[in-house]
Order: C-alpha cells, then structure tokens, then sequence
C-alpha cells in the first residue's frame, strides 16, 4: 500500500489539510506568542518592537515579515503556522493565528489573534488534492509560451509546449510544471508515462499520432501555484 500521500508534515500543515477535507467553518492555530508580527517580538528593540498584524488578506499585507523557525531538532515555529495558515485560506478556510493563553477566547473573538482571510470560494476538493496534498512524482519544463497559457489563461499544457521530462512517472501521477528557470508555476495530473512523454516533447498535435493526441495535462486537472 502507498504511503507517500499521507505524510503531511508537521501537525500545523495536518490541520489545514483537514480543515478543508472537513468542511470547517474556520481553522484556529495556537502559538506561544499572540498573532503574528513582522518579526520576533520577543528579540525586537526596545526602540523598535515588531509590529503587529491583525489581517492577512493577500500578499501585500506580508510585506516584511521575518518568521522565526522551531527548533533545529523538530519542525514547527511560525514559519510552520504562517505556511498553514496561508494553505488553509487559499483553500478557502477562514484562519485566526491567536496566542494559546487566548485560546478560548479565540472561539468567539477574532480581535484576539491575526486573521488570514480565506479565498472567496473553496477550492474543490481535487484541485486541493493536486495543488497540496499529492506528492509529485516529476516534473516538466516548459517554453515560455506554455507558461503563459498554463498559468494566464488557463489551457490545458501540449507536449508542444515541453522542453525536458523528468522523474519517473505513470499516467495519472501529479507532477510538478516549472519554467525555464525552473521556477515551478503549476501542478497537474500528468496523461502520459515519463518514457512516453519524452517522444512526445516539442512536437505539436498533427505530427503526434492519433492515440497521443491529448494534452500531456489538462486545464482540468492543473493548478497554478
């Protein structure tokens, strides 16, 4: 039996995982300090603390923030809760980041703790699946022009678009897309074995034959990251 898809990672990633498989209203990670800052306030000068924010509601509201990580001999810390948080909202979950002395007020009082503001729509359960959850089996490079289709409007990825295969994979495993600089830019559910992707790069569909004339991933079954 495969394991590989259930080692989530520390318990701060596991509850935004369930949170969303769940269902739940909101998810409410607890620290040993009271919200988030934008750095430790803790180690902050006395003549300049850390400042605090009480709302996540997009990137630009991170703009700063410097997140302590937990112990060398384990994971966790605020870099583990600003990542699960952040999950859990793009998933569509509700986040209150509060302090555990908080804890129970933090049930019924936002003010307590920093919000992260979900996405106005929940994320399908799939897509949840292939943008988190799954672990990649490969990954593919793609030219420029795939990458703007991918990730701006959304089409599906031909093996035109391709410039290199690589891990071992099977039709129906997730993979990684990333760009010529390896940035990664999506996810997806891969059509095609490694071995036969491989014949399949650079070439558009009229040169493929008629049996791999499908997209070597979907727009369904991708994600952008």
């Amino acid at each position: 039996m495969a394991t590989n898809e259930i080692r989530f990672g520390d318990n701060d990633r596991l509850s935004a995982l369930v949170a969303h498989l769940v269902g739940a209203d909101a998810l409410v990670l607890l620290s040993d300090i009271d919200g988030l800052y934008d750095g430790d306030p803790r180690k902050a000068p006395a003549d300049k603390p850390a400042r605090f924010i009480s709302e996540v509601s997009g990137p630009d509201d991170l703009a700063g923030v410097t997140a302590g990580r937990g112990s060398h001999l384990g994971t966790g810390g605020m870099v583990s809760k600003l990542s699960s948080a952040l999950l859990a909202a793009d998933a569509g979950v509700p986040v209150l980041l509060a302090g555990a002395a908080d804890a129970a007020a933090a049930l019924s009082d936002a003010s307590v703790g920093t919000v992260f503001a979900p996405r106005p729509t929940r994320m399908s359960a799939r897509r949840f699946w292939v943008r988190y959850a799954a672990e990649a089996a490969g990954s593919l490079t793609l030219d420029d022009g795939a990458v703007r289709a991918v990730v701006q409007q959304r089409r599906s990825l031909l093996p035109a678009g391709i410039t290199a295969v690589s891990g071992r994979f099977y039709g129906g495993d997730v993979v990684e897309l990333r760009a010529l600089d390896d940035e990664m830019v999506a996810r997806g559910v891969v059509a095609y074995d490694a071995a036969e992707l491989s014949t399949m790069i650079g070439r558009s569909t009229p040169e493929l034959p008629a049996d791999m004339r499908r997209p070597a991933v979907h727009a369904d079954d991708l994600v952008a990251v």
